[in-house]
């Protein structure tokens, strides 16, 4: 009987707080982000133990965002760590975000007693069936003695390495596990616990390549073709082949926001400044690589698209395959080895498209009238600034390998325009499912990362609208607190979408009860956000000029001892310029 002990035999304890530490490192978990309290205290101890780095937050959510951005940025899960009720229902909007954006992340939320269940316990709340709508994998373990004797003592491994895979495997995303209370400092012999190997990367799968070659015919036969690459390409790591394949073959390039920097924003086949009008509305083949025909893309739907586009898709998950149009030819696999399947049938004959076609002078003449039309927009020097003349000066000052998070209406959609992005997986936005709160959390899980790899790293900056920054405004006390020198960039308009001006405000404050009165839109006017950055012992500046704005942000990119945050006023009435079409599709599917 294996639960027997030789006399003289040494036994060595372990709480089920160190055995899911243990577990989470022997699968390389290396970061963990999340909010102590009973009964997961333990833990984050036992996870520093184990050397675990973790960083504890200010908000659940903001913790699940960070723990995710880890996932996507290394490719290993990161580990949220959340208290029992309203810790987990916190951490939901965190892992539908993982979910929706296909980035791997285990959350790990602490729960009643076995023996309190269905009696009132402590925050006590259906969390495994909770989080089920919005993770890949929820369990829990409901007992050590129900487990066959072999295994007896060691559900929690057996656990943990399905949820490492389930998290990574397929179609990346968010894992939950639920730890009873009790179990936590329950122990169990080191000696009856099963040893569990590290989980390996997914396998790679290749494309039918019978199926490559009929994309590479489609390919040859476009009059307008265009790539499209998505986050998906990021995500497998595609830059190198999808180089050599956009250089071989010659055709124009347009990128996802969160597909930015795959290949340099300022690769000469790069047409994402013609992307609406032109781009998209006038291709007549198109591969899609790891990016969805949903909202983002308008769901490759008329009047975006041509009705009569043949798509060929690229993608991991099999479901995708035809949402929303039918593909002239799906490719099945990993975007990296299939865009090495897709250049090695086109260099078979050496097969190019031509530089000097007339959709290359269309796609060419419609960057050039675009990039005039913002530098007009950017060059106004009035006071209060626009969004234009704000990034204009940003991009001028922003290292090239700086990783950019960017969240917020106008802001985030015209920064992707201006805001350059020359290395994969250097932008992180509101992403797949259009969430604001992400900025803060994304920028302290890549600050915490770059802090790993060497003394200083990368920089982060975050630029965020100033609605967007007050969702997760508190984490500035978790950038303060561990030295995490990130540079935040508030665009202020005093509102959501637009504000009003403080004249306006007072006025309308006369005039009786603000919440009969004030727009929903509106925000404090000049708020100071910069001074509660400096609360914490941060840098804060108050922008209203351009010089204000190129003094500010040259400081904060050389002082890497603490983070800075720039409360950049701009116009209240400042807007996008004028587009052909509105930005969100309406969709009659």
């Amino acid at each position: 009987n294996s639960s027997k002990h030789l006399p003289g035999d040494v036994m060595e304890e372990l709480t089920g707080a160190q055995l899911i530490a243990e577990s989470l490192k022997t699968q390389n978990v290396e970061y963990m982000f999340g909010i102590v309290g009973v009964p997961i205290i333990e833990v984050a101890m036992a996870a520093q133990a184990a050397g675990i780095k973790y960083v504890g937050m200010r908000n659940e959510q903001a913790a699940c965002y960070a723990a995710s951005a880890v996932g996507y940025l290394t490719g290993r899960p990161g580990a949220c760590l959340v208290v029992s009720g309203p810790g987990l229902i916190h951490a939901l909007g965190g892992m539908a975000n993982a979910n929706m954006n296909c980035w791997p992340v285990i959350v790990i939320g602490g729960s009643s007693d076995r023996n309190q269940e269905t009696a009132g316990a402590f925050q006590e709340f259906p969390q495994v069936e909770a989080c089920r709508l919005f993770s890949k994998f929820s369990v829990r373990p409901s007992s050590l003695e129900v487990i066959p004797s072999v295994v007896e003592k060691v559900i929690l491994y057996l656990i943990f390495n399905p949820a490492v895979r389930a998290s990574m495997y397929g179609r990346p995303g968010a894992c939950y596990i639920d730890i009873a209370g009790d179990m936590v400092n329950a122990k169990v012999d080191r000696s009856q616990i099963r040893v569990v190997s590290c989980c390996p990367d997914p396998p790679v799968s290749l494309a039918d390549h019978g199926a490559v070659a009929e994309a590479v015919s489609v390919l040859k036969t476009a009059k307008r073709p265009l790539v499209i690459i998505g986050k998906g390409a990021a995500y497998s790591r595609a830059e190198t082949a999808l180089r050599e394949f956009v250089e071989t073959s010659g055709l124009p390039f347009l990128p996802t926001p969160m597909g930015k920097g795959v290949l340099p924003d300022d690769h000469p086949h790069c047409v994402a400044a013609a992307r609406s009008r032109l781009a998209l509305l006038q291709a007549d083949v198109i591969l899609l690589l790891g990016a969805r025909l949903n909202w983002i893309l308008h769901f490759g739907l008329p009047p975006r698209f041509d009705p009569n586009v043949k798509i060929i898709q690229v993608d991991l998950c099999a479901e995708e395959m035809g949402n929303n149009v039918r593909p002239a030819v799906a490719l099945l696999g990993d975007i990296n080895a299939v865009v090495t399947q897709l250049l090695q049938g086109i260099c078979k004959d050496g097969w190019k498209y031509g530089s000097g076609t007339e959709w290359w002078s269309l796609l060419r003449n419609k960057i050039a009238a675009n990039a005039k039309i913002s530098k007009t927009l950017a060059l106004q020097s009035t006071v209060p600034m626009n969004y234009y003349t704000v990034f204009h000066h940003v991009s001028q000052l922003l290292p090239h390998d700086c990783i950019i998070i960017s969240e917020g209406a106008n802001t985030m959609d015209i920064g992707r325009t201006m805001l350059n992005n020359y290395l994969p997986r250097h932008r992180l936005d509101a992403g797949t499912f259009g969430t604001m709160g992400v900025g803060l959390g994304f920028a302290i899980a890549a600050a915490t990362l770059e802090r790993s790899n060497g003394e200083k790293g990368r920089r982060i900056v975050c630029v965020e609208g100033d609605s967007a920054f007050g969702f997760s405004g508190m984490e500035v006390e978790t950038m303060c607190r561990y030295n995490l020198p990130v540079v935040i960039i508030v665009v202020n308009n005093n509102g959501i979408y637009s504000g009003v001006d403080p004249e306006t405000w007072r006025e309308m404050a006369k005039m009786g009860d603000l919440t009969s009165i004030a727009p929903p839109v509106t925000l404090l006017p000049e708020a100071r956000y910069d001074e509660v950055m400096a609360a914490f012992g941060g840098k804060g500046y108050l922008v209203r000029t351009v010089e204000e704005l190129r003094s500010a942000l040259e400081l904060s990119l050389t002082d890497w001892q603490r983070p800075s945050l720039l409360n950049v006023l701009i116009d209240p009435s400042s807007d996008r310029k004028q587009q052909e079409f509105p930005w969100l599709t309406r969709s009659n599917l």
